[in-house]
């Protein structure tokens, strides 16, 4: 039986890639190259850093300056990350929701905390959620278990109690590894490399409403 839900934060819980595509697209305009339009960052926005620095810059973690540039490409997202972000359309109803069952919640994120909470306070959800762990508040990040066993630890529960709600691969993966059920975010951004179907989880949601067809 489910009884608590957890959420992947950016494509899953809040529409981020505006804001991760600005903090790019200014940091391109820095060293003299051209913008790219939302709609080609869009399915990059879940890859984080690394995936967006691979997009525009086409430079990965082996390059000699990936370190500098993922340094400069941070500090610019720090400096705009609630400009154009909000929630997808149907998550504060789900919320909403949630609290009336008296299910709890919480957000497990790959993204750094220095910009999650900072994030989540501004979106107004900080203090509903159960739990709130970010990629750096454990020893590795998804897709290892790590941060959603803690979550679940969190709440109290046993890891196959709560479902997990994603929409990268690594989501997925990292429920299985913490044996825990996952749904994939149908509409969140889910990459460009694998199709969601393939991926293992239990279903794919086309609204957060949907969620609740499997508590």
């Amino acid at each position: 039986m489910i009884t608590a839900v957890l959420f992947d934060l950016d494509g899953t819980l809040a529409d981020t890639a505006p804001d991760l595509g600005y903090a790019l697209n200014l940091q391109l305009q820095r060293h003299g190259r051209q913008p790219i339009p939302i709609e080609i960052i869009r399915p990059h926005a879940s890859a984080g850093a690394r995936g967006l620095l691979k997009l525009g810059f086409n430079i990965t973690p082996d390059d000699e300056n990936f370190g500098a540039m993922r340094n400069e490409y941070l500090d610019l997202y720090e400096q705009n990350i609630c400009r154009d972000t909000v929630l997808f359309p149907g998550i504060v109803d789900l919320l909403s929701t949630l609290q009336t069952r008296n299910i709890p919640w919480g957000i497990v994120t790959n993204k750094p905390e220095r910009f999650t909470l900072p994030l989540v306070k501004l979106l107004g959800i900080f203090e509903h959620a159960a739990s709130i762990v970010s990629g750096d508040s454990v020893p590795r990040p998804k897709p290892a278990p790590d941060s959603l066993l803690k979550a679940a630890k969190d709440i109290r529960i046993q890891p196959h109690e709560a479902i997990y709600v994603g929409d990268d691969e690594r989501d997925v993966q990292a429920a299985q590894a913490a044996q825990m059920p996952s749904l994939i975010a149908g509409y969140g951004y889910l990459g460009n490399n694998t199709s969601p179907e393939t991926w293992g989880a239990q279903a794919i949601i086309k609204y957060p409403a949907d969620l609740l067809n499997f508590l």
